[in-house]
Formats: structure tokens, C-alpha cells, sequence
């Protein structure tokens, strides 16, 4: 018998429940994972909430990553064997004790991680990475604004930015946030409470603004930082959190800036080759040692609406999982 979330009707996170189903038989190429963490996201929290792009049919299990252990494969699947262990990528599906998926679906774990830290890593870096590299092209000595950098995805761009040589900027809404993205390489420190961001950058700069901003709130935050950039600069929409911003089209146009949206899941289903670069990269990194999520928390799977609502407001400091067994 396996255990799952269900999203049954669209609301809040309470309105979910914890259901058992059997276990149902392979199909040809399948693989049956037994999860030992999931990952939490934000498109989780809008998807149960129907405020998603991607709207799966009622009902249905939510979470886009887990962690886990191989525990049977059908002979027509390759290159996966019972017993690895192995992260899981799903459009949904994850807050549960096992998935069954196709083995184009898993890949390998990162030996240096733990489960936690598998299920946790893939959303937030490879995110990252397509916004920083792909999309927004950050160049070693460039000045990068990171929002919301507290946050699993905005803590990712900070670590990753830094990597790539940049002068990382982070802003969050608390000092214990801001002492975890130091400790993961950011140069500047700005809380939001302090003073308006966008004055922080201008003073940090020597008012010469930064060369790309990584914005996962929108609202205001996406409207004040085009009045903190460079010339040429590149602003990265990941995100709405904080609602929908508007875009001043004047200061655009005044500073040759680009508005740049990203979606990476959406983007490696248009183009694979990109989410097989992608991902060589970060196993690479991250086995290396350059990458590591920040779990700050870890909580069984029957406390899901609690780990949920950690995400909604803003408790997390990193990635929350779900653990099982």
C-alpha cells in the first residue's frame, strides 16, 4: 500500500488530504521508486491552488521532485537497476511513498547528498542555472542582484552566481536569511526592512546600478529594480510570489535593458539538449562540492500542509522536504 497526498478539490494546502492506494504493476519501461524525500516547491503551493500555468486533472498528487531508492524494474527500461539511488523528476506527483515512473525520469544522486538534499536539489539549481547561464549569460566580474534570496531558488542563484564570478548582491526579509546567504558566497548583504532596496544597490554600486537582476518576487520589487541597473542590463523573471509587476518601459529604454522570462522545465521540454547540458553541470558541481541545498526543514509526510506553509510564509531559509520512512 502506498501513502500520497491528494489534491481532491483547489484550495489551501489544508484542503489536502493523505490517502492509501495499492501499489499498481509496472507498465513496459516503468520503474518503481520507494521515495524517501520530496522536495517543496511554490508551483506546488499555486497548483493545489489552481493559480498554476499547468493545471493537472482533479485529482492529483502535487510535488515535481523526490529522492529515493529503485526497487523494481521492468526488463524494458534501461540503464537503472534496483537498488540505485536515484532523484525523481515529475510534473507532479512527488508528495508520496512511491512513484512509478519512466527511467528517462531519474537521475543518478549526487553521491556527496543525502536524500533530503537530492529531492531538493534539481527545481531550485537547474532554475537557477537556466536563469543565470542560459538565459541571463552572467559574465565573471558582473554585479548580480539576487530577491528573495532566502528562498530555495534565490539561495541557489546566489551560490551559483558566485560561482560564476560574479559580485552577488543578496536581498532578504531577515538577518538569519542573510547570514545563510553569506555563508553561501553573497559579497552584499540587504535586508528589506533596512532600507529600500534599490537605494542599497545604487550606494553599493557607486550608483552605477547591477548588470542583472534575479527576481522570483515581481510585484514592487520587479518595478523598484529597474531603477537599480546598469546599462545593458538583464532583468530575470522567475517568478510572481509578490504579485504581478509592471514594467516602466522609459527606464527600459533609457538603460538598453531586457525583460527575460524563465521557465526552465518548460524550456528543456522544448529543447532536451539544453536540460542534458543543464544537468551534467550541476551532478558535476555538485559532486564537486560547489552546489548543496539548504534544507532548514525536514518533516514527515503527514505534516505536509505544515511543510507547505512554511513556503507561504516565508519560514523556509532554503528548501523544506518531505520525509518518509
Amino acid at each position: 500500500m502506498v501513502r500520497a497526498v491528494v489534491c481532491r478539490e483547489l484550495g489551501p494546502p489544508e484542503s489536502l488530504v493523505l490517502e492509501t492506494f495499492p501499489s499498481r504493476a509496472l507498465k513496459p519501461g516503468e520503474v518503481r521508486v520507494a521515495i524517501r524525500a520530496a522536495g517543496l516547491n511554490f508551483p506546488d503551493i499555486l497548483m493545489v491552488a489552481g493559480e498554476y500555468q499547468l493545471k493537472p486533472e482533479l485529482p492529483f498528487t502535487p510535488g515535481v521532485e523526490a529522492a529515493g531508492n529503485v526497487v523494481e524494474v521492468d526488463p524494458a527500461a534501461k540503464r537503472v537497476a534496483v537498488g540505485d539511488k536515484v532523484i525523481v523528476k515529475m510534473r507532479y506527483g512527488a508528495y508520496a511513498d512511491e512513484a512509478v515512473v519512466a527511467a528517462s525520469q531519474l537521475t543518478p544522486m549526487p553521491s556527496t547528498f543525502d536524500y533530503a538534499e537530492a529531492a531538493t536539489f534539481l527545481a531550485g539549481h537547474g532554475t537557477a542555472y537556466h536563469a543565470l547561464i542560459d538565459r541571463g549569460r552572467v559574465e565573471p566580474g558582473e554585479v548580480l542582484l539576487v530577491h528573495g534570496a532566502g528562498g530555495g531558488v534565490g539561495l541557489a542563484a546566489v551560490e551559483m552566481g558566485k560561482m560564476l564570478g560574479a559580485t552577488v548582491i543578496a536581498c532578504a526579509s531577515s538577518e538569519e536569511k542573510l547570514a545563510i546567504a553569506k555563508a553561501r558566497g553573497a559579497d552584499h548583504l540587504v535586508l528589506y526592512a533596512r532600507e529600500p532596496f534599490q537605494d542599497a544597490v545604487k550606494r553599493i554600486t557607486d550608483g552605477r546600478g547591477v548588470d542583472v537582476v534575479f527576481d522570483p518576487v515581481g510585484g514592487e520589487v520587479f518595478e523598484n529594480s529597474l531603477r537599480c541597473i546598469a546599462w545593458g542590463a538583464r532583468v530575470l523573471v522567475i517568478g510572481f510570489t509578490g504579485g504581478i509587476g509592471l514594467a516602466r518601459t522609459n527606464l527600459l529604454l533609457i538603460k538598453g535593458a531586457s525583460v527575460i522570462g524563465v521557465r526552465a522545465g518548460e524550456a528543456v521540454r522544448r529543447n532536451p539538449g539544453l536540460g542534458e547540458v543543464r544537468l551534467k553541470a550541476l551532478l558535476k558541481w555538485a559532486e564537486e562540492g560547489k552546489l548543496r541545498p539548504n534544507v532548514s526543514h525536514r518533516l514527515p509526510l503527514e505534516d505536509y500542509a505544515r511543510a507547505m506553509r512554511l513556503l507561504i510564509e516565508r519560514k523556509a531559509i532554503g528548501r523544506v522536504a518531505l520525509v518518509m520512512g
